[in-house]
């Protein structure tokens, strides 16, 4: 199997497991993982909220860890990737408002590059437009923006995942299992015990 590259975008109040798990797993599996964030770089950090569900009406979120980032957002292209993952929290909420990140996941999509989302990471990519007649899973409340962007919202049980093509998304951290293992297979990543 060839090692991929893989381009992590996050923010300020990513969720914690959201960013902590995919990062570990995919470098434990031989893949290099990029993680940014605009206007930092390496060495900085970024702040994260844990989201839990304990049988309120929606999530609830505590302070996390500081997550520290490994490579610089203003050296990212996206030809030099091989692929796009998109946390939740937060972040993505603020990050679609930059147009270099919508640059950015659009060109992931013109190529056909594999993109994993998984809780609020779809609000970034319905500000990028790229979900127009796709299916994609989300945390339930990011449904209407999924809808709106022209996409098919996936209701799914909070454990489960969903591919499109080049799209895998899934509702929330709950879904690792599911969601890393669709990545990796869009990855061509094969795991031989």
């Amino acid at each position: 199997m060839a090692a991929k590259k893989i381009l992590m975008l996050v923010g300020d109040y990513v969720e914690d497991y959201e960013v902590m798990v995919p990062f570990q797993a995919l470098q434990m599996v031989g893949h290099t993982v990029h993680a940014v964030c605009p206007d930092k770089r390496a060495g900085q950090s970024v702040r994260t909220a844990i989201h839990d569900f304990e049988g309120d009406q929606t999530y609830s979120e505590k302070p996390g860890h500081n997550f520290a980032l490994n490579f610089d957002f203003a050296q990212v292209k996206a030809d030099d990737y091989d692929a796009l993952l998109v946390p939740g929290g937060r972040s993505p909420e603020y990050l679609r408002l930059n147009p270099q990140v919508l640059a950015l996941v659009q060109a992931f999509d013109r190529a056909n590059k594999p993109i994993a989302a998984v809780c609020h990471g779809a609000q970034l990519l319905a500000a990028a437009g790229v979900l127009k007649g796709r299916e994609c899973s989300a945390y339930p409340a990011c449904g209407p923006e999924v809808r709106l962007a022209g996409g098919e919202y996936v209701e799914l049980e909070v454990s489960q995942a969903h591919i499109q093509g080049n799209l895998v998304s899934a509702p929330a951290w709950p879904a690792h299992p599911a969601w890393l293992a669709a990545f990796l297979t869009l990855l061509g990543t094969q795991i031989r015990l």
